[in-house]
């Protein structure tokens, strides 16, 4: 199973419309995550008429347009896998065991808020992602989004993608 992690658009504020390449990897993910601050509706409603499947949370910047059609925290089961998905975790110190601590029937944590890039593990297992930003790099070298594959039960070929600069 292929999944598309992204977060962060801030569409049209950031970035007039999401990267070509992004969007060329819709329709080869099983699953799209959307970890919050999408901004505006459209960017919603594009990504749910191109993914089969897609999961996304509100972040602190989306309105309530985007609130009455999306969770502050959302669940699923993939492959076997739990994965829950959340716009913000705190800050960077204790993050794996704060969300160990709350998440603690999940396998994998999707997240976003900080636009940087994140790949850890919480004592227990707990697998916390981050895709940082596709349009906003704020101090960031790239936007950047994520893919990854589920094989047998297990997350595997977590990738983080570098868009060119522009």
């Amino acid at each position: 199973m292929r999944l598309l992690l992204m977060s962060d658009t801030h569409l049209p504020r950031r970035a007039k419309r999401l990267p070509e390449v992004l969007l060329a990897e819709l329709p080869l993910a099983d699953v799209v995550f959307h970890a919050g601050d999408w901004v505006d509706t459209a960017t919603l409603d594009l990504l749910e008429s191109r993914s089969r499947r897609l999961i996304g949370v509100y972040g602190n910047n989306d309105g309530p347009e985007l609130r009455a059609r999306l969770p502050e925290v959302a669940y699923a089961e993939l492959g076997g896998l739990r994965f829950g998905a959340v716009h913000e975790t705190g800050s960077a110190q204790g993050r794996e065991a704060r969300c160990a601590a709350r998440f603690p029937d999940l396998d994998v944590l999707v997240f976003g808020h900080s636009h940087i890039p994140w790949d850890s593990t919480a004592p227990g297992g707990l697998r916390l992602l981050n895709p940082g930003s596709p349009t906003d790099r704020r101090r960031q070298p790239y936007r950047t989004y994520m893919t990854a594959e589920i094989e047998g039960g297990a997350l595997a070929e977590v990738t983080l993608h570098r868009l060119p600069q522009g």
